[in-house]
């Protein structure tokens, strides 16, 4: 496996390249930046907010900061890709202005997807292996060069939606539709109770079918995917509201803030206060 990664230490500016063989995300994966996702070869299977989706060769997903998401293995073993994850602060435009304005579309959105075949590869294509190149080499400047890349990455990618015509993409498995309802649900009911027998109740499953088609639909466990979703929106409130904590874990749907706390370390790693100094 070929492996390479930047990060500025401020979580803000990360660049993580890998060839390789397939393997699971783990953990939950939402983040503060914005992430270019370019598939350069082989398959993912690619989940994001209420649906999964195939990436192949030449697919490019930007994903907006705080929308959960996780890849998992498709039917190609091997595969090669890019990942930059890139903060808001970043993408100013010269002169002061808060936000490049050709970058308007992905300020809009919760992801955007470019499909090989229906985009020119040819900008893409050459800056995606030029940043592999800076971060490979490291020669002098190589990290104010290597931001400036993502900048013409993002705006390249924003050139060509237009030609998508705002399609969503297609369920990599048409039969877990019933699942996406159920991921639907939890996305709109997070404050609530949520247990798979009020869900299986409530959409007419079988708490058994819902737990088994779950994680194969989504790479997560129906836990995880409620748990991480509550994480999700309580780093939103940290992050943009003075509410105290125990407020906070409340609001979100945890019946206790100890119960808050031992989740939200699980799922991000971190104490929930950290978010708040960051906000």
């Amino acid at each position: 496996m070929r492996e390479l990664y930047y990060d500025n230490g401020k979580e803000t500016f990360l660049v993580h390249y890998r060839s390789g063989t397939s393997y699971q995300m783990f953990t939950s994966h939402f983040h503060t930046t914005y992430e270019f996702f370019h598939m350069l070869s082989g398959q993912r299977k690619f989940f994001i907010k209420d649906r999964t989706f195939v990436i192949e060769a030449g697919d490019i997903v930007v994903v907006a900061p705080n929308v959960l998401h996780r890849t998992t293995n498709a039917d190609t073993p091997d595969y090669e890709r890019l990942v930059v994850n890139v903060h808001e602060s970043h993408l100013a435009a010269v002169g002061g202005a808060a936000r490049i304005p050709a970058l308007r579309p992905l300020f809009e959105r919760d992801y955007v997807l470019l499909r090989q075949g229906s985009y020119d590869p040819s900008a893409i294509d050459a800056l995606s292996a030029e940043m592999v190149r800076e971060v490979r080499e490291e020669r002098p400047g190589y990290e104010d060069y290597a931001r400036a890349l993502i900048v013409q990455l993002l705006i390249a990618c924003c050139r060509q939606l237009p030609e998508q015509g705002g399609e969503q993409p297609a369920s990599a498995n048409p039969a877990h539709e019933r699942i996406f309802e159920v991921v639907r649900y939890i996305n709109a009911h997070y404050r609530e109770e949520l247990t798979l027998q009020h869900l299986a109740e409530r959409l007419y499953m079988s708490p058994y079918s819902i737990s088994r088609s779950f994680k194969e639909a989504t790479g997560f466990t129906f836990v995880e995917y409620v748990n991480s979703v509550r994480v999700k929106e309580a780093i939103a409130l940290l992050l943009h509201s003075s509410l105290k904590v125990k407020v906070i874990a409340s609001k979100v749907g945890f019946g206790s803030v100890t119960h808050f706390g031992r989740v939200f370390k699980e799922v991000t790693g971190r104490a929930p206060l950290f978010y708040r100094k960051e906000g």
